[in-house]
């Protein structure tokens, strides 16, 4: 699975308790649709770092990192090359 589809799916089954990939655009807006909340980011983190071996400080916790699948993978990507 790729990291994209691994990120979306994981997203997918937590906090939209559904495998229908049509109902989250890459590009859209987590924080705005609500999808994520404080709990969320830290449950993504944990999964980030579980599973991609990405440690996120502190500072990097911003909504250009984390606001959209595209944005996650995107940084995700930046992180592993790091």
């Amino acid at each position: 699975m790729s990291l994209q589809a691994g990120i979306r799916t994981f997203i997918l089954e937590n906090w939209l308790f559904t495998t229908d990939v049509t109902l989250l655009d890459d590009d859209e807006s987590l924080l705005d649709k609500g999808v994520l909340d404080s709990t969320a980011i830290l449950e993504l983190l944990q999964f980030l770092e579980e599973e991609h071996g990405i440690n996120v400080e502190l500072e990097e916790l911003l909504p250009e990192n984390l606001d959209s699948v595209n944005r996650i993978v995107e940084f995700a990507r930046r992180k592993k090359v790091a």
